[in-house]
């Protein structure tokens, strides 16, 4: 069967990788190193660089073009292969929620146009959200310094559809991000795994409609000071003391008069100080989080 998963590695994934191999090449480096970033052979590096693989339709390749430029700024730069997956994972997924590759998937496939679309449509919803959260919890994962980061209360990780109604409309992580032997464990997001970061996320949502993701972290002086290094608009609020849901409502009250990219739990007596970070998707709040990270170990 021609599903979308076969579409791009038999039409888009082999072209992907040409360029991204003739991008590499160009700057020096190595056929070993970069057969070693594709995960392929040496003798498949030396045929992409001699031309010999297919052309995509002149759009599609356009758009592959700009993607592997990105990949390989991402891998000069440093980056890792998981880096690399992610960022084309993601660009793959904007290509067919966009509808751009449905036309071409449809002549590939026999499906419909209007099917493709449809699928998408509704991946767009709970599936969209489940799965980019998934995505950006294993960029999250990828983050060194994050166990160092997770207060007592352990972490939670969230996203919501548009303008929940409830806990249920947000996507969370089940009992919550721990560590184990130094990295970090969480089970894969599900809708309604959270009550309190839930619903942070729907009153925030009432008044501020694009921030849908939230990841909440330690407080403490060295992450204050962090904040304020990366340039963070913060808010303050201390919840301690509070019932739950007059809590969730003070933290989200300080979306009122502006747009935090964090919020200042003080606690209380019972109540452990956090960090709430918040985004519009969660690829955003972990590029915060990295941000938050890069300054910290600049100010140790």
């Amino acid at each position: 069967m021609r599903t979308p998963s076969v579409y791009i590695a038999e039409e888009l994934m082999p072209y992907l990788r040409a360029r991204v191999a003739e991008g590499l090449y160009g700057t020096g480096m190595r056929q070993s190193q970069i057969a070693e970033y594709l995960g392929i052979t040496q003798a498949m590096v030396s045929k992409y660089l001699s031309g010999k693989y297919k052309r995509p339709p002149k759009e599609v390749a356009e758009k592959l073009d700009s993607i592997a430029g990105e990949v390989v700024k991402v891998i000069l730069f440093g980056g890792t292969r998981e880096d690399v997956i992610v960022l084309i994972t993601r660009r793959f997924f904007e290509l067919f929620q966009s509808g751009f590759l449905c036309p071409f998937y449809s002549a590939y496939s026999g499906v419909s146009e209007e099917l493709c679309r449809a699928m998408f449509l509704a991946y767009r919803d709970r599936g969209e959200v489940l799965e980019v959260l998934n995505l950006a919890l294993g960029e999250l994962s990828r983050v060194d310094a994050f166990p160092s980061l997770i207060p007592e209360v352990r972490s939670n990780f969230a996203y919501s559809l548009p303008s929940p109604r409830g806990p249920e409309d947000v996507a969370a992580i089940p009992g919550r991000i721990t560590t184990a032997k130094g990295r970090i464990f969480a089970l894969p997001p599900e809708f309604g795994a959270s009550s309190f970061t839930a619903g942070i996320l729907v009153e925030v949502g009432r008044i501020k409609p694009e921030i849908r993701s939230v990841l909440n972290i330690r407080h403490g002086k060295d992450v204050e000071e962090a904040l304020n290094s990366a340039g963070f608009s913060v808010a303050r609020v201390r919840t301690g003391g509070l019932p739950e849901g007059d809590a969730v409502k003070a933290i989200a009250s300080a979306f009122k008069s502006e747009s935090p990219d964090a919020v200042i739990d003080e606690g209380g007596l019972g109540v452990e100080p956090l960090v709430y970070i918040f985004g519009r998707d969660p690829f955003e709040v972990v590029d915060k989080l990295k941000k938050l990270v890069s300054a910290l170990e600049t100010t140790e």
